[in-house]
């Protein structure tokens, strides 16, 4: 029989939420998200969504560029780090919490609701593969979710014909796709994802187009490496100059900032770029 206190345990257990994943979230993280949350209630909240979010992206100036920071252990899980973003990591946070400071949410689980909701294929967590991995597949999902309106044909854009199968070739640079459960899923994202218009304002039509570019669209970068969507993403911010900027996770400051040129010049010092995709959040 059991005793008192191990009846109370057994059933206090029983109340507690059943988690469907594993959050990865260290103490020096969790203090960085309570500062976070206490900076962007001071924002002075704008009635153009868009300004809202260059505002909160503005809030992680000077946060280091760090590349995988979501490849840690051996089971998907929700990471939590912003001590250190990539250039994907870094817009989802931004979108996280200009989330939570346009519905007035300040606790943790709002949060990771919101981050997992942007991450990941439906919104849920469902291992390595329900990961939205490329960019224009994040771009789909997110727009399914109503989070964003994929707005590159509307500003000039063109439909491409491209292969996207960059993970399932090069196999050897992705640690989870030893797994052959995880490589067989990407193959099928991969085919799902080439049975669909890929859309991209070419880098030479930019400049015409870049008025219809607004502060807080997602600007993702398109690429000629073979296999490959996208190669980088941020924000467009128009800045004092009147021109559209990048404000993102820079791999050449290695650091959170915004371009010192204006997008079109900054894309024509990218040997490998074609364009860009725009997604403007909701």
């Amino acid at each position: 029989m059991m005793k008192p206190l191990s009846i109370f345990l057994f059933l206090a257990l029983l109340a507690q939420p059943i988690l469907a994943q594993e959050i990865v979230c260290s103490q020096i993280d969790k203090a960085a998200f309570e500062k976070k949350v206490t900076e962007i209630q001071k924002l002075k909240r704008q009635d153009n969504y868009g300004e809202n979010l260059i505002a909160v992206g503005k809030t992680f100036f000077g946060v280091p560029y760090v590349a995988k920071t979501l490849e840690i252990g051996t089971t998907e899980s929700l990471v939590v780090n912003l001590q250190g973003l990539d250039c994907t990591t870094y817009v989802e946070n931004v979108m996280a919490f200009g989330s939570m400071l346009r519905n007035h949410k300040t606790d943790f689980t709002a949060y990771t609701n919101a981050l997992e909701h942007i991450r990941y294929e439906n919104g849920k967590l469902d291992g390595y593969a329900s990961r939205l991995h490329y960019f224009s597949q994040w771009i789909k999902d997110n727009e399914k979710k109503g989070l964003v309106k994929d707005i590159t044909a509307d500003i000039g854009g063109i439909a491409i014909d491209k292969e996207i199968n960059f993970m399932g070739t090069h196999r050897d640079l992705y640690p989870f796709l030893k797994n052959d459960q995880n490589f067989e899923k990407i193959r099928q994202t991969e085919k799902h994802l080439n049975g669909q218009e890929l859309c991209i304002l070419v880098q030479d039509q930019i400049a015409a187009n870049e008025h219809l570019i607004q502060s807080g669209d997602i600007i993702a970068l398109t690429t000629s490496i073979k296999g490959l969507d996208i190669t980088h993403t941020g924000f467009a911010t128009r800045e004092a100059d009147g021109r559209i900027h990048l404000l993102h996770a820079s791999t050449g400051s290695m650091q959170v900032e915004v371009s010192e040129l204006p997008l079109v010049d900054y894309l024509k010092k990218i040997k490998s770029n074609t364009g860009i995709m725009v997604a403007r959040p909701l």
